[in-house]
């Protein structure tokens, strides 16, 4: 399923990950905020950290122990915001 994805997402430890470099404060924080509303929207939770010119968006399902279906379908919803 990582294939489908764009070519920055990283699988590590039971992780999905992906880091943006983005312009400034503003950006990334304005992509954290997208990403938290889809988030809340289909119900899972990617872990943002975020500072000047960067964010880094990681995902696993707890329940699950690593990675689940679920994860993916958010990160490709996730790539059609970025």
């Amino acid at each position: 399923m990582l294939a489908s994805l764009s070519s920055g997402w990283r699988s590590e430890g039971g992780r999905l990950r992906r880091e943006y470099r983005l312009r400034g404060f503003g950006e990334p924080v304005a992509l954290a905020v997208r990403i938290a509303l889809l988030a809340e929207r289909e119900d899972h939770h990617p872990e943002l950290r975020l500072g000047y010119g960067h964010l880094e968006v990681e995902l696993t399902t707890h329940s699950a122990g690593g990675l689940s279906r679920n994860d993916f379908i958010l990160a490709a919803k996730i790539d059609e915001l970025s």
